[in-house]
Order: C-alpha cells, then structure tokens, then sequence
C-alpha cells in the first residue's frame, strides 16, 4: 500500500506514519520541512500548503490512502482535497469531538448537529477549523471521505501534555491529589489505536463519519492513576478527593487536572461519546496500564513534552504544586 500522511511529524501524523512503516508500506510525508523527523525509508515531499503554489510537490504522486491531520484554515484542507482529487484511493481526514454545537449531551453519536465552519474559511478556533476542514474533505471526495472524530488522544509522542502531566506528578512522589471518584469512567484512545484503526478502514476504501474513541469506562480515574503509579514505581500515595471541593477551589477540570471531568458537568460529554459506529467498524482498544507503561517510557526517553509541530502551543496542563497542596490540607483527603 502507498500512504501519503500531510502532515506526518507530529502526535497524530508521527504515529501513523510509524504505523505504515509498521506494516511494510511505501509511506510519504508532505510538510515544510521544519520540524521532527521521519523514521528510515520515508519519502519526504516538501511544500507549505498555506502558500500560492505550495502543494506543487504532490504534482503527479499516486497514493492508496491519504491521511490529513491539519486543524489549521479549513481552505488549506479544500486545497489539498483538490489537488489530490483522482489520484488517491481513500481520504482519511483527523476531525474531533471538538466540532459538535454546544449544548452537547452525553452519548453524542456522529448524527447530532456540529458547529458552522465553512470549507473555504481562514484560520479560526479548532473546533470551527475541524468542522470546516471535514466540509471541506467531502466536498471532494463526497461518501468516499472518511471523517475520524477523534476523543482524547494518549499514548506515546503526547505534544499536549496530559498523561505526561500526571506520569511527572505520581514521579515525584508524595501525596498526590487524585479527583475523585475513582471508578469514574475516563473515555480515550491511545494514538497508536487510532492510527491503526485509520489505515485499516481506508485501506478498505471505507467512507463516512465515526467517533474513533473507546468505550465510556475502558478505564477508570482509578485505573489511570493506578497504572502511573506502576509505570514510573514511585512512592506516590494517591488521596482520593471527593470533586465538590475542588470544584469550589475553582479548579478546572480537563486543564488543571488532566483527563478528569466529573460527572455532572457541563463538559462530561467529552467522556461519553457514543462509539458503537466505530466499534462496529473494528476499533479496538489496548489495555490502559500498557498505554501509561509505553507513554512513561516514551517520556522518559525524550525527557519533556515535544512543542506542537507547525502550530502555536497551548497554555501548559496541570496543577501548581502550592495549589494542589493547599488543597491536600484543606480536604484531608484519605489515602486509597
């Protein structure tokens, strides 16, 4: 199989490229050059596909699968939509559960409403360039575009930070403040699931949109928290914390305390997804302690958090340590 990734040095790219490679396939990078590298073997083309003329090197490639993983102005995923048009077997574009139009229930299936981005738009927020760039996408390719909507996204090659957040935090040891409940259901999927998946289904020349996330309670907070204690074997002693409390302290979920969003709130959507369509399109999702045993050993290898190729960063995740412990203090939190 010949797979072109645009994109290809960053989490999402970087993991599929290393999939195909993986696999035995004749693999492909289009970007500007200016960040990562590609693994041996890899054809790099050059080109900045923000600029006049810049997709001139994808001038004349046949591929099986394209994969897309751009969030920048939905009109770049237009152009390179176009510009690809007949000359490639499957077009996989990298969406998110971001494009759905608030208010969002819990159990959101690909059906429900998204937000307004328009196919020719420039540079706005992710989620209306997500939605633009999916626009865009079957504009072209029609029923044959394959939409993944991805959720949270871990695993090894992280550039946001959230695990690694928590990998450091149970690193350092001591007591850690653990949002409660524990058997909260965490939704997520490791990058490496993704990207299998996405290659597996255009290989296939499958079309259409799905939530490509595991089930609601493939892991618990507990489970998470539990696995970074193994993985980095440090002398961090989890005290669960009830979230009334933390709320009230105004932390916020999902930022100041990764991966975390407890019941009742008006974000929880993002941890209850629905997945059937995907699951019955043959995702599947490794176990959780091997996704933190792989991501330690990724961060570990690295040493930080790698900058977001090609895109201006986000404000860091994770708790301030004098806030977290002005916290321990305040709520007595009990050791699990």
């Amino acid at each position: 199989m010949r797979l072109l990734v645009l994109g290809g040095t960053g989490f999402v790219g970087g993991a599929t490229v290393a999939e195909g490679v993986r696999r035995g396939w004749s693999v492909t990078v289009f970007n500007r050059g200016l960040h990562g590298a590609t693994p041996e073997g890899v054809h790099r083309l050059r080109g900045d596909r923000t600029a006049p003329g810049g997709l001139a090197a994808l001038a004349g490639g046949e591929w099986d699968v394209v994969v897309d993983t751009w969030d920048g102005a939905p009109r770049a995923a237009r152009d390179a939509a176009r510009a690809l048009a007949g000359r490639v077997g499957a077009y996989v574009y990298v969406s998110s559960g971001s494009v759905y139009a608030p208010p969002v229930a819990p159990g959101v299936g690909e059906d429900a409403p998204v937000v307004g981005g328009e196919p020719d738009a420039d540079d706005a927020d992710y989620a209306h360039n997500k939605a633009g760039g999916e626009r865009a996408v079957r504009e072209v390719f029609g029923a044959r575009a394959l939409i993944a909507r991805a959720g949270l996204i871990l695993g090894p090659g992280e550039d946001i930070g959230r695990l690694p957040w928590w990998l450091g935090r149970i690193a350092r040891g001591g007591d850690v403040l653990a949002p409660g409940p524990v058997d909260l259901p965490v939704q997520y999927v490791d990058v490496r699931d993704l990207a299998g998946w996405m290659l597996d289904r255009g290989a296939e020349g499958l079309g259409g949109t799905f939530n490509v996330v595991s089930r609601t309670g493939h892991a618990t907070m507990g489970e998470l928290l539990d696995a970074c204690v193994a993985a980095t074997g440090a002398d961090a002693r989890l005290r669960w914390t009830d979230p009334e409390p933390i709320l009230a302290a105004g932390v916020v979920p999902w930022n100041d305390l990764p991966v975390w969003i407890p019941a009742g709130h008006e974000y929880r959507w993002l941890q209850e997804r629905g997945v059937e369509r995907a699951y019955a399109a043959g995702l599947t999702c490794r176990p959780v302690a091997e996704t933190v045993a792989d991501t330690w050993a990724w961060l570990r290898g690295v040493g930080t958090v790698p900058p977001r190729a090609g895109r201006p960063q986000r404000a860091p995740v994770g708790l301030a340590p004098d806030r977290e412990a002005a916290l321990l203090s305040a709520t007595g939190a009990t050791m699990d």
